[in-house]
């Protein structure tokens, strides 16, 4: 719906294993995790970055209330561009949540070619130095 191709979009998740019964990430797990992101993020410089969720929406927004208050509409961070969305089990769950989903991935490339005009009449900034983890950071069990 949003016209973009698989070589368009990159996918990655603010923890990087599945927890245990699949239950929602804790906290602790979502900081452990933190500098893989923080260098997935850095070292692919995009200009939007689409949260699917409540867990990448409260990493990215933390003062957001809700996602209803929120999805579909683009934030500035940190020279780029965040939009919330649902996450699309929610509209499998929730079959309300369906249009709205739609009808927010459909905005998306006007978000996208907001995101690169302003882009493109800014100076680019520094590239951005890659996080050096500690070993204690490399375990994450």
């Amino acid at each position: 719906m949003a016209g973009l191709s698989r070589s368009d979009v990159y996918i990655t998740n603010v923890v990087k294993h599945r927890p245990p019964g699949n239950r929602d990430p804790e906290a602790d797990e979502i900081e452990a995790c933190d500098g893989f992101l923080r260098a997935q993020i850095a070292a692919i410089r995009p200009l939007v970055i689409v949260t699917l969720g409540r867990f990448s929406l409260a990493k990215f927004l933390p003062t957001a209330r809700s996602m209803k208050e929120v999805h579909g509409r683009p934030v500035p961070y940190n020279g780029m561009v965040v939009c919330p969305m649902y996450h699309p089990a929610a509209a499998l769950h929730q079959g309300s949540l369906r249009p709205v989903l739609e009808a927010d991935f459909r905005a998306l490339p006007m978000i996208i070619a907001r995101a690169r005009e302003r882009a493109a009449a800014t100076p680019a900034p520094a590239v951005p130095t890659a996080v050096e983890l500690q070993p204690e950071q490399l375990s994450l069990f």
